[in-house]
């Protein structure tokens, strides 16, 4: 194989791998723009496409990183499943403590909706169940058990 076709495959392949790790433009676009208004309330703010490729990559870069640490924090701890506290700790080892702190936050919230969406659920779940339990069984016009046994035997 000639130098041009290696260098020609390698870029073919790191194109694709660089394509399945890019996060989604538009998520990332509606991320930045959000934060960009927040802070530049008196104007619109346009975001060029060669930024939002540098917000990408730079966001991927930085998961990226982040998780390695986690996977590395979850080691020391001989567990093979990375939890929560492994993030933080993440965070901290690579100097982001600041955003621990509401990060928390933001977990615990997520959880006290999960679980309150949970239990309605389960509630919903037990009075359709109580419900069709108190139910009487559907009669064929007559009034009679016999009919009903008759006509669900045919």
């Amino acid at each position: 194989m000639s130098e041009k076709e290696k260098e020609k495959d390698n870029a073919v392949t790191e194109k694709v791998v660089s394509e399945a790790d890019e996060l989604p433009k538009t998520i990332v676009r509606r991320v930045v723009k959000d934060k960009l208004s927040q802070l530049s309330k008196d104007s619109e703010v346009t975001v060029l496409r060669e930024s939002l490729r540098g917000f990408c990559e730079s966001a991927r870069i930085f998961i990226h990183f982040l998780s390695a640490t986690a996977n590395d924090v979850c080691k020391e701890s001989k567990r093979q499943i990375i939890n929560a506290e492994d993030v933080f700790k993440a965070l901290e080892e690579i100097e982001f403590a600041e955003f621990v702190a509401p990060l928390r936050t933001s977990l615990e919230e997520f959880r006290q909706k999960n679980a309150k969406r949970k239990s309605e659920s389960l509630k919903a779940k037990e009075t359709s169940k109580k419900g069709k339990m108190k139910e009487p069984p559907a009669t064929n016009g007559s009034g009679s058990e016999e009919d009903e046994d008759e006509s669900s035997a045919e």
